[in-house]
């Protein structure tokens, strides 16, 4: 395997802010990063979960081989923590192939993309994080690299500025994105297969749990497995990163083994609740429920009552919330569903779907 230099980590952006510090946040940190590099599959075989992502791969990984060709350019896009770098480590396994990795915000400039792309051997696998991210020069020139396998390098500047271009080997391209919708078209035809990671089920998540129990050498029973998997927000490194946690919980507390009842209360220590909301989601709908009836209430404003900032309600705790069908994004502003009053064992005012229509004023 080998690790470009321009990023030193496979993994994505490293949290900064708010985010760093929480428990069931999907980016991962440092630790992260070491302990997924022991437990991540080497093959398509011991992947879990991704059922038709990973029959569609396989065939085309299979294809490939037998017709003893590169296999084709690999679009992967879902969330963070869903699997899509461990995915390009067994394409290039699968391939017997090295992996080069580095990241789109690394490549600021088309020379930085040349250098990697005029270093590559035969068959290769480039897997490019964060894609979407990528400098619009580079973007361009990869558009020639994916499809001729060349690039044209310039030399000087001005009038006399010249065209050399450098043919490259065969390559398989697997690049990852958040946020697929950023793509531009050009971009996105250029690969051969497109997949999209799901959010895993709790019963997938379990196996998850179980095999990364197994790695770490930490007793577990089903019960036990079930109620990290249950918290785990759909996301396996969210799930290895709670087991973790209870493991030291397990160790300290109890004799080591990791039961229902150790689990329910290792996370209650850590603020994790049984649907996977940590205290700033908390946070948020108590203050849209108990100060402003269920809403609608503008962002700003609710972001003034949980003191955070706009941003950090927007981007980090409203995205599970919304997904949960907490917590609805509407014209007029956020409002709670009837599940947010359940969750949090309130009742809901007969007034709370009207609002007052005053709160609108501070920002949807």
């Amino acid at each position: 395997m080998n690790w470009d230099d321009t990023t030193g980590t496979s993994a994505e952006e490293r949290p900064v802010g708010p985010a760093a510090d929480r428990l069931v946040g999907p980016v991962a940190d440092r630790e992260d990063q070491a302990v997924e590099a022991a437990l991540r599959p080497k093959d398509l075989g011991e992947f879990i979960g991704q059922e038709k992502v990973r029959e569609q791969l396989d065939l085309v990984l299979r294809a490939a081989r037998a017709r003893g060709a590169t296999a084709d350019h690999v679009l992967l896009s879902g969330a963070p923590g869903l699997g899509k770098t461990t995915l390009s480590m067994i394409i290039a396994a699968e391939m017997g192939a090295p992996i080069r990795i580095t990241s789109g915000p690394a490549i600021q400039h088309a020379g930085d993309l040349a250098a990697i792309l005029s270093s590559l051997q035969e068959g290769e696998v480039l897997f490019l994080d964060e894609i979407h991210r990528m400098s619009r020069p580079a973007e361009e020139m990869l558009y020639m690299a994916m499809e001729d396998f060349r690039v044209d390098v310039i030399v000087g500047k001005g009038p006399g500025a010249t065209a050399i271009p450098l043919e490259l080997p065969p390559f398989t391209l697997v690049g990852a994105t958040t946020r697929a919708g950023l793509l531009p078209p050009p971009l996105r035809d250029r690969f051969g297969f497109t997949a999209h990671m799901e959010f895993y089920e709790p019963t997938e998540l379990e196996r998850v749990v179980h095999r990364s129990a197994g790695l770490l050498d930490v007793e577990i029973d089903p019960d036990g497995a079930a109620e990290i998997a249950g918290r785990s927000r759909g996301t396996p490194r969210i799930a290895n990163r709670l087991l973790r946690r209870v493991r030291d919980y397990a160790q300290v507390k109890a004799d080591g083994l990791i039961t229902q009842e150790i689990a329910a209360a290792a996370l209650a220590v850590y603020e994790v609740d049984a649907r996977g909301l940590d205290r700033l989601d908390r946070a948020v709908l108590e203050a849209l429920l108990k100060l402003f009836g269920g809403g609608p209430v503008g962002l700003s404003t609710l972001a003034v009552a949980v003191g955070e900032e706009r941003e950090t309600v927007e981007e980090v705790a409203e995205p599970f919330l919304v997904r949960e069908g907490l917590l609805a994004r509407t014209p007029r502003g956020r409002i709670a569903t009837p599940a947010a009053w359940a969750h949090l064992g309130l009742t809901p005012p007969r007034s709370s779907a009207a609002g007052n229509g005053q709160q609108d004023l501070f920002g949807a």
